[in-house]
């Protein structure tokens, strides 16, 4: 994998909108995530698919609805401040402005 691409659920996990990666994983592949790159969009069903910097995630968590940009990859799972700068909240998002539960 290149450096421009990381796997959703890695990215989920460094986002910090999930506590572990395979809970990330498991969530992906049931389908709950979606995908817009390019002006296509897909529905995510494998945690291997890669994200890059510009793609657009809608997904719904824990009652909230997320949608955003991905404007980072990150190399780690830091600290929140660090997790919020890997995306930014799209205009229609209910729940990404305020940012994951931790």
């Amino acid at each position: 994998m290149t450096e421009a691409a990381a796997r959703v659920d890695v990215w989920l996990w460094r986002a910090r909108f999930f506590k572990t990666r395979s809970m990330a994983a498991r969530f992906v592949e049931e389908g709950r995530v979606r995908l817009t790159r390019q002006g296509h969009e897909s529905r995510l069903e494998k945690s291997s698919r890669t994200v890059k910097v510009g793609d657009q995630l809608v997904f719904a968590f824990g009652g909230r609805l997320f949608a955003l940009t991905v404007e980072g990859l990150g190399t780690r799972r830091g600290p929140p401040a660090e997790a919020r700068a890997l995306y930014s909240a799209l205009q229609n998002s209910s729940g990404a402005q305020a940012g994951p539960a931790h």
